[in-house]
Formats: C-alpha cells, structure tokens, sequence
C-alpha cells in the first residue's frame, strides 16, 4: 500500500479523495492553482503544492507541473480524480516513465476507451451495439454539415476528449451545425486541450443509463450496478440514482455482462464507467466509455457498501479484487443532487460569487435514510469563473426509491446558501414531481416539463397554510420585541395572489392558526430574529424554510415555491388592495449579460440593422460558450464592451435605438 498520494485534482473530489486516504493512514498532498490557494482541500491535505494560474491550461492541465510536485513532495502513486488529466493516456504514461503509480486505468486502455472516437471504433470490432454516427475525426464545419446530412438530422456533436456536459450541442438543423460545430470545438479545446470533435445520431427521448465496472491487474472484472442519469441540462447531468427505474433484471444483467465483456477485451484495471444510451423498451446501445472515476460515484457507494477510491488505490497497488460478482447485492435505493452555483429562473446560467451563507444539511443517519454530502467548499469561499460551478453533491439512501426521494426532500429544505443563485429550488421541484416519482423520465425530462423555462412551482394548499403560518409565527415574535402592545390575534395573510383572514393563539412556543375552516398547529419552532432558515413541525411534519424580510412581510421560500407574505390587520389589508400594481423596468431595448463571464465577441457594430434570432454576441462562463441573439429587430445605437472583456450579470452589453 502506498505511504503518500498526491491528488491532481480541486474542489469536492479533492476532498473526497483525501477522506478515503485518511481512513487507510496514507497522507495526502494536493496540487492547487493561484483561484483555490485557500481552499478546502488545501486546508484539509497533509501538504500542499503551489502549481500556477487559476486558467486550468496553467495549472491542473500542465503534466510537467504535477511531476515536479511529485518529486518535490515523495508522493508515490498520483490519483487524477475527474476531469483534467484523468483520461490523459500520455500523462499516465509519463508517470509511469517516471517510476510514478497512476491511481487509474492503464495507457492502453485509456486510448482505447478513453477516447470518444477510438472507443467506438474499438466497440464496433467487439460486436458491442453501438449509436450509428461518424466515428472518425472532423475536419471543418463544412465537413461537419456533410456528414450530419448524411446521418439524418437531429445529431449530436461532441468533443473526443469530452466529459461532465462540455463540448456537446444537439443539432437539428443545418445552421445549429453552423454555429454549434465551432463551438463546441472551441470548448473542447479550452477544457480538455484537444478539439477534435465527432458526430453522432440524436436518439429522441432516450435515458442514460451507466454501469460502474472495476478491474484489477489480475484480469478479475467485475460490475457494481447501474445508475441513471437521464435528469440532465446543457446535457450535463443534474441528478443521479441507483439502480435505475428502467431495468428489470433480465436488462441489468445483459447491460452488465456486456460493460464486463468490454472491459475485459480492453484489459481494464481500474474504476470506470461503461455508458450506455436506452430506450423506453430497455434496448440499450453502447455510447461511451468514461475510464476514470465519475462524478455521481456516491450512489454506487450507498447501494453497494463499496469504497470506490479505495478499490482504485488498493487496485494501483497491486492488490487483486477482494470480492467477485456474486458477492456485490443491491441494498436500497440512492439519489444524487449537483448543487450548482447556476439560476435555474435564468436558463441554468452559471452564478459565481462568494458563499455569504453555506449550511449543508447535517450527513448520517436520520431516520431510516442516509444522508450524504460531497463538498469542496465552506461558507466564505468563492466559486470562480475558471472551473465547473459546482458547489455540492448531495445524495440520499432510502430502501426503496420512493423513501430515497423523500429524504431528498427534506434534505434539500435544510440545504441553505446565500451569495450567489443556486439550483436547490429546481431539484426540490423535481422530487416533487408525480413524473418523476413514477420513474417515467428521460434526458428530455427538463424540456418537457419546463417547456417556458424553470419558474418555480405554484403553491400547493398545504404550502399556503405552512408558510401563511410562519409568517405569523415571525410577525408575532418581531411584534412581541418591537411593539408589544399593537399583539392581536386576528390577522389577514396575503400569500402571493390568494388572502386568508385568520385567528392566530399562542401556547408556550406553539402556534394554532384558524381560518376559512382550516386549523394548523405550528410546534417546535427554531426562529430568532436575523436567522435566515425558519425550522419546525407543521400538523406534524418537520420542515424547513428560508425567509428574509420584505415590505410589510416576509420573502419564503419552500422547496420550489417563492412567496411574498404579507401579515396585516383587516383594514390594512383592505387598502392593500387598492395599491396599483408596480411595473416593471424596460429593458427591450437593450442585450445584458445572463451572468458574469468573459466575452468571446461581439458580432455587431454600432448602426448595423439587425433582425430577430442574429447573434449579438458570444460569452463564456465555467468553461461553457454562451450564445446571445437578438430578441427583436433594429438597429445597434451602441456597444458597450469588446472581445476579451470581463462583464457582470445584468451588465448591458448592446442597446438598441
């Protein structure tokens, strides 16, 4: 076993990598760019090595650079993580030059899955089932439009070295070509340092299953299961669970036994991920082979009882697989959350700032669920513009999929940030969903759903009267400190659009609220004034809620629904109603930046006409390009920024006369 590892790698895996090291005795260093210098993973590490600019093409991307730390350090083996140089076969062949263990598949291996083109060609000469596509390299946009037409409209175009969402556009038409092929090339190149690129047939309302396999350098392979990651955006997976809702056993098993027989042709020794794309009759075919560790590998671990980092590190070391596959079991069923630093009300665009209030729900046991939480951050760090914008996984155990589901729930509520937008009231919205809870879903399952865009949910009854009673609860308390005697117990609540006249007692602590023949009991309250998180039991269900205060009352969020709740007496409320409504500002005129980034260009000028749907400009955030067109015809009174420019959300880049 290996006495020091050093961890390629930033952020949460990072720090998941370190965890496992810890429990196995062997000390740890971390490599870190100048934007992660006080990072968690640095703090956590036994030692930390400086490694150059935030821009991962100066730091993590640079081989040399690990190499020297490595040798600076006496780290013996380099575990790589995901992303970065994870799926570089000349970076593991360079360690292994060295006299340097790479915690990950052999060279051989790598190229011959790790490569999106190669493992197609090398999937085809097995005999796997496979997308039908193009499977060699593209040489320019016009070849790109020569072969798509030759496929059949939708495709889909990817980058070879591509992974975790980036370097993929769906094109339906020959100017989505147009524009997504030098794209998608141009981000495969900033993200991965290679921009060759392949397209693919676009199968229609797929799913995207996976099988976890893992080999040692005995030739044992074995499979850990599936996992289903059909709830995606930008095609980037959002949320993860296994086993899937698709498979029946029959399916799992020959899903299975084919990620084995693959794995095995290729001499696999490692962790990996064999992905496959199926269709709602459980016909599966062959994608993609991901030859390092995944980012959903929590649900695997909850349903299996395995360490995965553990098996890559005792695997690097030699050591022969200590279990074969009739003794891995299915126990339960478990949920992964991303919690990104994105606004879903805003296309999911990326959100980077600093986290002013980071407060994870607590991990462990509660109840008969598991809670788990993968972070590499702490309330007061940043997420930057230079790297993913993830900030957490949050995953869930239940013994069946439904229990799994509600504890996700739950600890979705008691999941608070503050800083920055965050997608914690758009996964809330979809373990809310009948759709999703019947496990009928696919990767269109956010299109179809949220066709117009993700808005919140409107308040359900239940929701109305739970948090019509916190606003009491907190009016009251507020009341009780400021001005004792304006306390009464009849009250008017105004929750967005609907209004309740209510009669509210108070009993040591607790809460009876009376109305419209409805009563509720509000018990256990955990609020102090300033507290940004409102805990208690609602007609006997524990919840939790954000609040801040607003004009006459209070903003509350629960799960999906946002509300504006007014208290006030029955004449105030009557005068409510005559206020006239407030407009909002005219901004048709003008094209404002969706979020803070770099700009790539700007393909107007000052005067030029300009009709509906052309490109204004191209921003990029998170390592993602992002396209801006224009929403009206006219023509350009002024730009306000050029190429290389840095913009902040909601800055005005163009405006129209």
């Amino acid at each position: 076993m290996f006495s020091k590892i050093l961890i390629a790698n930033r952020g949460e895996i990072a720090v998941r990598i370190i965890k496992t090291c810890r429990r196995l005795g062997i000390k740890t260093v971390v490599v870190y760019s100048e934007a992660d210098a006080d990072s968690m993973a640095v703090e956590m590490a036994d030692e930390a090595v400086f490694i150059g600019g935030a821009p991962a093409s100066e730091s993590y991307l640079v081989a040399d650079k690990i190499v020297d730390a490595v040798r600076q350090t006496g780290a013996e083996a380099v575990h790589p993580g995901f992303g970065f140089l994870s799926e570089n076969a000349g970076f593991a062949r360079r360690l292994a030059a060295e006299g340097i263990v790479f915690i990950g598949p052999n060279p051989k291996a790598i190229e011959a899955m790790g490569d999106k083109i190669e493992s197609k060609k090398f999937a085809a000469r097995a005999g796997v089932s496979t997308v039908p596509g193009h499977v060699g390299e593209i040489d320019d946009t016009a070849h790109a439009i020569k072969i798509a037409e030759e496929i059949g409209y939708p495709v889909m175009i990817k980058a070879s070295a591509g992974g975790g969402g980036k370097g993929i556009r769906v094109a339906w038409t020959r100017k989505d070509v147009e524009e997504g092929f030098p794209a998608v090339r141009a981000e495969a190149k900033s993200s991965f340092g290679d921009d060759r690129i392949f397209i693919e047939k676009f199968i229609e309302s797929p799913r995207h299953v996976e099988i976890q396999v893992l080999g040692d350098k005995h030739g044992n392979v074995v499979h850990l299961f599936e996992r289903e990651c059909s709830i995606q955006r930008r095609n980037q997976k959002v949320i993860e669970e296994a086993p899937s809702p698709l498979l029946d056993e029959k399916t799992r098993k020959a899903m299975g036994e084919q990620a084995v027989a693959l794995a095995q042709a290729v001499g696999y020794d490692s962790a990996g991920t064999v992905e496959f794309v199926a269709g709602q009759d459980r016909s599966f075919f062959f994608l993609e082979m991901n030859t390092r560790l995944q980012v959903e590998h929590p649900v695997t671990e909850l349903i299996t009882g395995v360490d995965l980092v553990e098996q890559m590190i005792r695997v690097a070391a030699g050591e022969p697989l200590a279990f074969g596959q009739k003794d891995l079991k299915i126990n339960g069923w478990a949920m992964e959350s991303r919690i990104y630093a994105e606004d879903p009300y805003r296309g999911f665009l990326p959100s980077i700032g600093r986290l002013v209030r980071y407060s994870p729900p607590e991990e462990g046991a509660v109840g008969a669920a598991v809670v788990r939480n993968d972070a590499g951050v702490r309330e007061g760090d940043e997420i930057s513009m230079f790297y993913d914008p993830m900030i957490s996984k949050l995953s869930t155990w239940g013994k069946s999929r439904d229990a799994a589901i509600d504890a996700m729930g739950r600890a979705l509520e008691d999941f608070h940030i503050e800083g920055l937008g965050h997608n914690i009231p758009f996964l809330a919205a979809v373990m809310d969903q009948p759709r999703f809870r019947s496990g009928k879903i696919s990767t269109n399952y956010i299109k179809d759903e949220f066709p117009e865009g993700f808005q919140g949910l409107p308040p359900t009854e239940a929701q109305l009267d739970l948090m019509g009673a916190v606003a009491l609860a907190m009016h009251r308390v507020l009341t009780r400190r400021a001005a004792p005697d304006l306390l009464r117990d009849d009250w008017v609540v105004v929750a967005g659009h609907n209004q309740r006249a209510v009669r509210v007692t108070a009993s040591n602590g607790d809460f009876t609220v009376e109305g419209d023949g409805r009563t509720g009991r509000l018990e256990n309250v955990d609020w102090r004034p300033g507290q940004p998180v409102f805990r208690g039991r609602y007609d006997g269900v524990d919840f939790s809620v954000t609040v801040k205060p607003a004009a006459e009352g209070f903003i509350i969020r629960h799960r999906a629904t946002t509300l504006h709740v007014l208290v006030l007496t029955p004449r105030s409320a009557e005068l409510h109603q005559k206020l006239p409504p407030k407009k909002a500002a005219d901004t048709s005129k003008m094209v404002l930046s969706p979020m803070p980034g770099l700009v790539v260009s700007i393909d107007v000028a000052q005067g030029q006409e300009v009709k509906t749907g052309e490109i204004v400009a191209v921003l990029e955030a998170m390592k993602m390009q992002n396209i801006l067109r224009a929403e009206r015809d006219g023509v350009i009174k002024t730009v306000n920024v050029k190429s290389g420019d840095s913009v902040a959300a909601d800055e005005v880049l163009v405006e129209f006369a």
